[in-house]
């Protein structure tokens, strides 16, 4: 589905979506090759993941670049040109806020994470993906790719470049058909690679 197909398919997200974006991010990445692992404990994933995405998505919405479904079935967190995930406060508090969550283990192999992860953020200006994705009920829908699209007309209409991390191999074609090509690839500790990918403004 785009823009074209459907011009209501997107809307930017309001602080009263927080919930409904959490839930889909929450459920989207439970099985994540990447976020996954990183809470081990599968029967507290839920909970513990929720957290930080909970703080991530908040965050984000003090920019209007967060755009979901109409009822949150899928959304798509970017960060525009010049911002960042988190403010100076929250990213203080992250350590201590994954420790109270998931225990010391686990926010030491996220804090490495991220640091490698920003470690590879191009320098050059764009828009960067921090999330995407589909609430499990409506997966196979096309939810996930109509919103990236839609996401992408809007940065054209800017000029803009787009960056993302893919932490799912089975991904990289989906992104690579709406015009974004791999640029390197990260592996953390546990072994899995993650590809990160730049499209061009155009």
């Amino acid at each position: 589905m785009t823009r074209k197909d459907d011009p209501s398919l997107a809307r930017v997200a309001t602080l009263a979506d927080t919930d409904a974006i959490v839930a889909t991010i929450t459920t989207a990445f439970f099985d994540d090759p990447l976020w996954g692992p990183a809470f081990p404990d599968t029967q507290q994933r839920t909970v513990q993941a929720g957290v930080m995405w909970r703080l991530h998505i908040a965050s984000a919405l003090r920019y209007p670049w967060t755009l979901v479904t109409p009822q949150a079935e899928a959304a798509a967190v970017w960060i525009p040109p010049g911002g960042s995930e988190l403010t100076v406060q929250e990213d203080r508090e992250l350590e201590n806020l994954l420790t109270r969550s998931a225990g010391p283990q686990s926010s030491r192999a996220i804090l490495d994470i991220y640091d490698q992860l920003e470690a590879a953020h191009p320098d050059e200006p764009c828009f960067y993906l921090s999330l995407l994705g589909v609430h499990d009920d409506y997966r196979g829908q096309g939810l996930g790719m109509g919103l990236l699209s839609e996401s992408l007309a809007r940065i054209d209409e800017l000029g803009a470049s787009a960056y993302l991390e893919s932490s799912n191999p089975i991904n990289n074609r989906r992104y690579e058909t709406v015009g974004f090509t791999m640029r390197d690839q990260i592996t953390v500790a546990t072994g899995h690679v993650v590809t990160t990918m730049w499209r061009p403004g155009r």
